[in-house]
Formats: C-alpha cells, sequence, structure tokens
C-alpha cells in the first residue's frame, strides 16, 4: 500500500505522525506529571523527566521577553524556509531518503515552536507541587510566542568524576547524557544524522576521478 503512494504524501503523512505523538506525549506530561517529576522507565538509565525549555537548545537564555520573541519569529522563518525546500526537493524528484529526512526535521522545528507560540496561552503553570491544567480559567501562564518548550526523555546512561589529573574539572561529577529533549528534538536529530550519513547517495556525490596521464600537464623543463 506504501509503495503506490507519493513521496511527497509519504513525508506530509511522516510530518503528521511524528507532530501527533509528540504532542500527545507533551500534553499527558504537561496535565499528569509536576515540574521536576520523574519516571524509571529503564531503570536509571531511562527516565522520564519533566522539565520544560525556556530559551534556546540545553536551556540557554536568550534576551529575556524580546530575545524570546526574536527566537520564535526567527524559528517561524526557518520553518518557512524547511518548508520551501522540500516542497522543491518534491518537484524535482530529490532522492526519496532525503525528503522524509528534511521531513523529519521540519517535524521537530514544527513540533517545538507549537510549545513556544501556544503552550504559555493554554496550560497554567507547572510547579513541583502543582500540576498543569489545560485551558485554565484564569489563562495561561503566559502569551503568544512565550510559551516553554516540554522536553521528558532523560538518558543518565554514565554517573562518575573525572580523573584529579584532568585539566580544570579533575575530580568533578560528570553524567553522560545529561540533557533532557524531546520527540521533536530527536526528530531533527535523526533526521541530520541519516542525511550526514548518506549524503553521496542523496546528493550524487562521486568522488573525483583522476585524470588520465596523457591529459595532465607536462612540466617545460
Amino acid at each position: 500500500m506504501l509503495k503506490s503512494i507519493s513521496i511527497g504524501k509519504k513525508a506530509v503523512l511522516l510530518i503528521v505522525l511524528v507532530l501527533a505523538v509528540d504532542q500527545f506525549v507533551k500534553i499527558w506530561i504537561k496535565t499528569h506529571m509536576m515540574y521536576y517529576g520523574n519516571i524509571d522507565v529503564i531503570g536509571n538509565w531511562f527516565r522520564i523527566y519533566f522539565i520544560e525549555n525556556n530559551g534556546m537548545a540545553f536551556g540557554m537564555e536568550f534576551g529575556g521577553s524580546i530575545g524570546k520573541t526574536m527566537l520564535s519569529i526567527f524559528r517561524l522563518i526557518a520553518i518557512g524556509g524547511i518548508i520551501w525546500y522540500l516542497n522543491y526537493l518534491v518537484k524535482n524528484k530529490a532522492h526519496g531518503g532525503l525528503i522524509l529526512s528534511i521531513a523529519l526535521v521540519l517535524a521537530g522545528a514544527v513540533g517545538n515552536i507549537i510549545d513556544s507560540m501556544f503552550y504559555g496561552m493554554i496550560f497554567n503553570q507547572s510547579t513541583p507541587a502543582t500540576v498543569a491544567t489545560l485551558f485554565p480559567e484564569g489563562g495561561g501562564y503566559s502569551s503568544f510566542l512565550h510559551g516553554k518548550v516540554v522536553d521528558m526523555l532523560y538518558f543518565p546512561l554514565i554517573n562518575g568524576h573525572f580523573p584529579n589529573w584532568f585539566p580544570f574539572v579533575g575530580g568533578q561529577e560528570f553524567q553522560f547524557f545529561r540533557p533532557v529533549f524531546n520527540l521533536a528534538d530527536s526528530s531533527i536529530t535523526i533526521g541530520v544524522i541519516i542525511i550526514l550519513l548518506f549524503q553521496k547517495r542523496f546528493f550524487g556525490l562521486k568522488a573525483a576521478e583522476p585524470v588520465a596521464e596523457e591529459n595532465q600537464p607536462q612540466s617545460a623543463i
């Protein structure tokens, strides 16, 4: 059945699927877990750990309220560019793997911008003592474009300390993998990794062919 569906429709279906799962999980987390709440999934190696990202990747801030607005606008412009590029690839019959990889990147970008655009208006504040409500009577915790991105996937695979002889960080605790992320982030990462791994196939890159000896320039000496 899937073979009879055009690559463009497959890309749209992939985007819709990723967005549906991403938003379902985020809404469930917001309405069922307190802030900093955690659930062990696979021992201590994989946890559902609820936090929110108020800025860029890994919780970095960007110039307060105005910076948040500018960042959201930039993301919208970037999404517009990705949509144009995806449409260009489909029209020009690019490699199906490339089209689906860009679709993954687009789905992840849209998934996170939805949080920034609307979550501040449709949820009240999550706290370590209270669970947020969807469409609360008193209104949301913020305004349009100022919502926080919901993160929950946490993989603290390795915990330990740097050897004392390590420069600057000797003896300090380290953890791998520390960042908490979401399904939209995963979609972007997977799409980019696939493109990097298969770029020669996707873009038709070929190794430079050796120049025949008789066609090589000869020394005048």
